[in-house]
């Protein structure tokens, strides 16, 4: 049997972040011992199909190109195979599998049983080698599916705002590979060996797309033109095209080699020749939205970074997905104090409820003991924040107080100042005393801080906080994880989000002895709320953004005009021309 220990990850049971939204569309009962060459899109992993994303997410193997998000290996289900396949060197160090690797793997794997997801980025039947893994799956006996993909001809020509076809510039499109046949030695078909591709009919074509030509990128513009296209002719270079690493150059055919060399643009990237690259001028999009280019460190446990990550991606910026912490079983002995609560929950003046999670935990254990929010009659609820009270909501419950200061100092405050009777506070300005007798139920984390518990027995109530859930750490040997700490480490990530502290001091562990400079070199971190901004602080670090309101939405905002301040002040202050030199050419 193949050994690809080296390539391999397998998701934890209960550990797998799920991407939320409706559920899977089930296109057929699932049938033991299938491959299916699932297309991944050219990059932004919002555009696989609904069909592949139903399949990545119950698969029992999933073999991935370096050219397929890792965003959405989160939609992999507990205890999935992963296996890195890219062209790159694996994560563990160990060399790159070969095709003939790759063949034998998925037929193994197949022939054992299991579902197993071929995730190819861009389509699987575009210059993605899938026919000859059909090929070597067919010859075996395996049965396989083709779940086509977004092709980076028309994804990423579409981000950079050229259209490869329009009324009256362009009705022909030629697609061509820059880098012909090779084994996997990487003997290539260049080098002054005869091409098999007939550049004169690529020539011919209104508008010319070549996939894998950067590094040959002199000899296919010199091709082109031999074979009759004009050397004025627009065309463009597209480096890492759809994702919040997209760099567009713009030259004209003969001086494209000179321009990409000049701006220093490195694989992968598309090469677009013919009169629709003008249209750039005017169609440009993707790269012109306000946080276009960032890309942002989402430390939040992926199920719950949803909002924030779409309002990110609305604003142009790339989400890296990495969730240092995942739910956890509390200690056993919580269990039964939770049960002697809840056999008693009349008798409780207030439930607090600090985060989502808080929320699911305790309504799945009002479930599990026959119990639902009735149970709740005669109980106030308070909750930290919005993003808590539109979880609570999702209940069927409404909460009785939601603070404009969204944490849990500021939570404690509020219903002291609220008092111990619905009809209004006590009298006087001192705390002490004002919530005597009242009785306090705070379903937390293990992990919780005390403050707002102090606050509230200082103010006199009988409080219990019990843990209902617990947090774990995501090792980093997770793709998500170990990705995102390359690309920190890398100074490839323009904002770091947390939102929690126990975020702060896992990115910092992970990190090691580095983690003060690596941190350091992000342009921007973002801080939920004070409590978060506070363990930025004891690690040495500080956070330019707390948002005005503990909310994903309003952190995504304030990020953004962050980086409009900082792009701002850049253009008041220049770089030298020494540190500017290359930058024409771009746009």
């Amino acid at each position: 049997m193949l050994d690809v220990s080296a390539h391999r990850a397998t998701i934890a049971p209960g550990a797998a972040a799920r991407r939320a939204g409706p559920a899977p569309i089930r296109y057929s009962v699932p049938v033991s011992g299938v491959v299916y060459l699932v297309g991944a899109g050219p990059g932004d992993p919002g555009l696989i199909t609904r069909r592949g994303a139903d399949l990545v997410a119950r698969a029992d193997v999933v073999v991935y190109d370096g050219l397929a998000s890792p965003v959405l290996l989160r939609l992999a289900r507990g205890g999935c195979e992963l296996v890195y396949a890219g062209k790159k060197r694996a994560p563990a160090g160990a060399p790159p599998l070969t095709q003939s690797d790759i063949d034998r793997l998925l037929i193994e794997r197949a022939r054992a049983g299991k579902q197993v997801v071929r995730l190819k980025g861009g389509d699987p039947f575009v210059f993605g080698r899938g026919a000859e893994e059909c090929e070597a799956l067919a010859a075996a006996g395996v049965r396989f599916e083709i779940v086509p993909g977004v092709s980076a001809a028309n994804g990423v020509a579409a981000y950079a705002g050229i259209p490869l076809t329009a009324r009256g510039i362009a009705s022909s499109v030629a697609y061509a590979t820059g880098h012909e046949a090779a084994d996997d030695a990487g003997a290539a078909g260049q080098g002054g060996a005869a091409s098999a591709i007939d550049w004169r009919a690529v020539a011919g074509a209104d508008t010319v797309v070549l996939f894998m030509a950067l590094s040959t990128a002199a000899e296919c513009c010199a091709r082109l033109i031999a074979a009759g296209r004009d050397p004025a002719t627009p065309a463009a270079a597209v480096h890492w095209g759809t994702t919040a690493a997209q760099r567009t150059v713009v030259a004209a055919l003969a001086d494209l080699p000179e321009a990409i060399r000049a701006v220093g643009i490195k694989p992968p990237a598309l090469l677009v020749v013919g009169d629709v690259v003008r249209l750039r001028q005017r169609l440009s999009w993707f790269e012109d939205r306000p946080l276009a280019g960032a890309r942002v460190l989402v430390t939040r446990a992926a199920e719950q970074a949803e909002r924030f990550s779409h309002a990110l991606a609305e604003l142009g910026a790339e989400p890296l997905h990495c969730p240092l912490t995942c739910l956890a079983d509390p200690p056993p002995e919580q269990a039964a104090r939770l049960d002697a609560a809840l056999a008693r929950l009349g008798e409780f003046g207030w439930l607090v409820l600090a985060s989502a999670n808080a929320v699911e935990r305790f309504g799945d254990a009002l479930a599990a003991r026959g119990m639902d929010g009735r149970a709740l009659a005669g109980v106030r609820i308070a909750c930290v924040g919005a993003a808590t009270a539109s979880a609570l909501a999702a209940r069927g419950l409404i909460a009785d107080l939601v603070p404009p200061h969204g944490d849990a100092a500021g939570l404690a405050r509020a219903i002291i100042e609220t008092g111990r009777a619905p009809s209004g506070p006590a009298s006087g300005d001192s705390t002490a005393g004002r919530l005597a007798g009242v009785r306090v139920l705070v379903p937390r984390a293990a992990e919780g801080r005390d403050e707002a518990v102090d606050l509230l027995r200082a103010a006199g109530a009988e409080v219990e906080a019990i843990a209902i859930y617990g947090l774990a750490r995501v090792g980093a040997e997770q793709p998500s994880v170990a990705h995102a700490l390359a690309r920190l480490r890398a100074h490839d990530v323009r904002v770091a989000a947390f939102f929690a502290p126990s975020q702060v001091r896992a990115l910092c562990d992970l990190l090691g002895p580095d983690a003060g400079s690596v941190l350091g070199a992000v342009p921007i971190l973002a801080a939920i709320g004070a409590t978060t901004a506070a363990a930025l602080a004891a690690c040495g670090l500080t956070a330019h953004v707390v948002p005005s309101s503990p909310d994903a939405e309003v952190m995504a905002a304030e990020i953004a005009a962050a980086a409009g301040d900082a792009a701002a002040a850049a253009r008041r202050h220049p770089p030298s021309p020494a540190g500017a030199a290359g930058a024409a050419g771009t746009d």
